[in-house]
């Protein structure tokens, strides 16, 4: 049992290696666009997922601390697209 677990970090591990290096090469040689931003968001909230259900070890944490991990990877994602689609109005509201 333990090395079909260790087998199957060791792919997370693996995964979250090829999606940084992949959205880090598209984030520098892009164009920005949605999709560009789209896929990057994406990769953000798959990777902080797999990280927080298998590296964190927060399955038997407090619910409410396992909560709050999940919605900070699916909150950041879409804040990202927004600053991408309103960038005017948001920069307004962040204004001293």
């Amino acid at each position: 049992m333990f090395a079909s677990y260790s087998k199957l970090l060791n792919g997370i591990w693996l995964l979250l290696m090829v999606l940084t290096i992949s959205s880090g090469w598209l984030a520098e040689s892009a164009d920005p666009s949605l999709l560009v931003t789209l896929f990057i968001a994406a990769t953000v909230s798959l990777k902080g997922i797999m990280v927080v259900e298998h590296f964190m070890e927060l399955k038997y944490a407090h619910p409410y601390i396992r909560f709050s991990m999940g919605l900070f990877f699916v909150v950041m994602p879409v804040l990202m697209i927004l600053v991408f689609l309103y960038p005017e109005q948001i920069a307004d509201l962040t204004r001293l």
